[in-house]
Formats: structure tokens, C-alpha cells, sequence
């Protein structure tokens, strides 16, 4: 048994006092210091994002060639292209993996706002994947909209099919977009004659700590330029050797 003296020399004794203090503080510490972590790295993310749609809706608008008439031919070359650069400047997100990027040609002729073709680039699928502003249908089915799911895709919207010389991309006329694309408060509508690049980009976040502090996180993003230069918007041509098309119905990184 201790001695009376002995128990007051402990009762005074504030050696360890510190150490014991941060031990109990420390989960606490640890705890908002990674959130803060994970809040700065989830906004980068959101940054980046933003600038990889903002970054290939201009490149989109911008690319062509000269097809002798003063106008400037879209290939599937070219959109092949700008996918190209998009993955590279967004390999550090592994975009192409963990999210999905739509790019849709939202063109005006005679009045009518319409979905003309549409390329993607991603693996993810599903609801918060796919284009929330509509997609190209078969011709004749039920016009496209934010919430439609009846009416078929039609993965060669914009084309010619045909390989003997004829040209049927008028058969494949895409889709009419009533309200133009984009969020309630925000639409997006092609000039007159003249069209627009509507990008999506949707992007399931990768967190430092885990999903225990944030959760699952989704980001969203979207981006549009009015097409630069007198592009014809007849159709995407693919000339010869003919490169393969970046339709939606493939989920490929």
C-alpha cells in the first residue's frame, strides 16, 4: 500500500500532462485536417473539370478543313482529335475512366433547334453518366428531352451510311430539341443557320481519404461555343481511310 506521502507526490505530479492533452485531441485534429484535405482537393477537381468541358467545346467549335467552297468540313477525324486532347489533359482525373464526356452539335435550320449528331469519350454508364439534355433518335420516333427514354438512339445521327457513292445522312437527321439544351435556368439555343457545341462532362470524384468523410461525390459540368468559321453542317464526313466514329452506345477510355 502506498504511503500518504507517496499519494500527495502523485496528486501533484503534472509531468505528461501535454502529451496526454494532444492524445486526446489528436482524432479530432486528424479528423478536420484531412477534411479540410479532402474539401480542397474535391474543389481542384471541380476546377479542373470545368476547364477540360470549357477547353473542348472551343477546340470542338473550332476544327475543320477547307473543302474548297469557303466552308469548313467537320470530320470524324477531327472530333477523334479533340477527344484526344481532352483524355490527355484530363489523364491526372482519369476522366476517361471514372466519368463520361458527351459532346452534341446543337445546330438551327428553318426555326428548328435539333440535336444533329453526338460523340462521347468514357466508361462510366447509366443515368448520371449519359447526356441529361437529350440524344440523337431515330427519325419518325418521339422527339428527344431531358427526361426521354423511349425513343431508340440512333448512333449514326449526322452520317452517310452509305459506302456506293450515294448519301442518305439525310435520313438521319437527328433529334429536335424543344427549349434547346441545358438546365431549366440556364438554355442553351443554336444561332440561326448556325450551330453550337454543347459539352457534358460528368465525372464520378476519386477521394484522397475515402468516401467515409465526403461520401460518393458526382461533378457535373457543361460548356458551349457557337461554331467558329462557316462550318457546313450537312453532315460529319469520313473520308477515306475512314476513322472509327465516337458514337454514344460505346463506353470506351
Amino acid at each position: 500500500m502506498a504511503r500518504p506521502k507517496t499519494m500527495r507526490h502523485l496528486g501533484g505530479d503534472r509531468r505528461g500532462v501535454a502529451m496526454l492533452e494532444f492524445a486526446l485531441s489528436l482524432p479530432i485534429v486528424l479528423a478536420i485536417g484531412l477534411y479540410g484535405i479532402e474539401i480542397s482537393n474535391l474543389a481542384l477537381a471541380n476546377m479542373k473539370v470545368s476547364q477540360i468541358a470549357l477547353a473542348l467545346a472551343d477546340n470542338a467549335s473550332r476544327v475543320g478543313v477547307d473543302n474548297g467552297l469557303a466552308q469548313q468540313q467537320l470530320r470524324e477525324f477531327d472530333i477523334n482529335d479533340v477527344l484526344q486532347a481532352t483524355r490527355l489533359q484530363s489523364n491526372d482525373l482519369k476522366l476517361t475512366t471514372n466519368g463520361r464526356i458527351t459532346v452534341s452539335s446543337l445546330e438551327e435550320s428553318g426555326g428548328v433547334q435539333r440535336i444533329h449528331w453526338q460523340r462521347c469519350l468514357g466508361l462510366q454508364k447509366g443515368a448520371d453518366y449519359d447526356s441529361s439534355y437529350g440524344r440523337t433518335t431515330i427519325k419518325g420516333t418521339t422527339p428527344s428531352t431531358a427526361d426521354d427514354t423511349g425513343a431508340a438512339y440512333d448512333p449514326t445521327a449526322g452520317t452517310n451510311t452509305k459506302t456506293d457513292g450515294t448519301d442518305d445522312s439525310a435520313s438521319h437527321p437527328g433529334s429536335v430539341i424543344k427549349g434547346g439544351m441545358g438546365d431549366p435556368d440556364s438554355k442553351v439555343f443554336a444561332p440561326k443557320d448556325s450551330g453550337v457545341m454543347f459539352v457534358e462532362v460528368n465525372y464520378k470524384y476519386v477521394p484522397v481519404t475515402g468516401t467515409w468523410l465526403l461520401g460518393n461525390q458526382r461533378l457535373h459540368s457543361v460548356a458551349s461555343f457557337i461554331v467558329r468559321d462557316r462550318r457546313t453542317f450537312a453532315l460529319v464526313s469520313n473520308p477515306s481511310p475512314a476513322a472509327k466514329r465516337s458514337t454514344c452506345d460505346l463506353y470506351t477510355s
